[in-house]
């Protein structure tokens, strides 16, 4: 097993190779994130360790390059940052697993062994509707072929709403699926972040691709 770990802590990340080694794994080590994007793009390794805050490059700008270079290699985030929104950040940007602070080296080194098994994720169908374009794997969406840029909240918005098309959802099901199962802020966030897509994506073209069912939720839908 060849094993990337891009970590700053330089007590841990020589743990963590040691580690690894003892267990029969071939492991490189970087300290900031250009180092670490260097390695992941020039060498192939079987599974990545990647830290969140690193110098340079932090860890989720690191994982975004990879996998707009369709770079599939597996993730597993490590960090110190336990909230549920750093994590599905990361799982939003193409990390494949999340482990925090302090960890047991046993899981860590289990779920690095699933992670190898399952191997690298399949290139991800790019989503259409009408002049909408969303590539899950380069994280890019286009508006009748001009790039917009995206949060990746409002990215992971709008796939949902691009796998949805044509369909009713409700503000639920969104903060369900977007958010989080246990979400117990104000709901109407999700109109604020329709809101975000709409200035992005329709009004300064023209289009009116997201609708609101009064009552119900939100449809996206293919103008063609």
């Amino acid at each position: 097993m060849r094993v990337l770990v891009v970590e700053d802590e330089i007590n841990l990340a020589e743990t963590l190779r040691r580690g690894l080694a003892r267990h029969g794994a071939v492991v490189e080590v970087a300290h900031d994130g250009v180092d670490g994007l260097w390695l992941a793009t020039e060498r192939p390794f079987d599974v990545m360790v990647l830290d969140i805050m690193l110098p340079a490059l932090n860890g989720y700008r690191l994982l975004q390059e990879l996998r707009r270079r369709e770079i599939w290699t597996p993730v597993l985030m490590l960090t110190a940052k336990d909230g549920e929104y750093d994590q599905a950040d990361a799982f939003d940007l193409g990390a494949d697993d999340y482990v925090t602070k302090p960890f047991s080296f046993l899981l860590l080194h289990a779920r690095l062994r699933a992670l190898v098994r399952r191997g690298g994720p399949a290139r991800p169908t790019v989503l259409r509707a009408g002049g909408l374009s969303l590539d899950p794997a380069r994280r890019r969406v286009e508006r009748d072929g001009e790039e917009v840029t995206l949060t990746p909240r409002e990215f992971a918005l709008l796939e949902y709403l691009l796998r949805n098309c044509g369909d009713v959802v409700s503000k639920t099901d969104i903060l369900t699926a977007v958010w989080d199962p246990a979400f117990d802020g104000d709901v109407n966030v999700v109109e604020v972040y329709i809101g975000y897509l709409r200035r992005k994506l329709d009004i300064p073209y023209g289009r009116n691709t997201i609708q609101t069912v009064r009552g119900v939720g939100y449809r996206l839908v293919d103008e063609v």
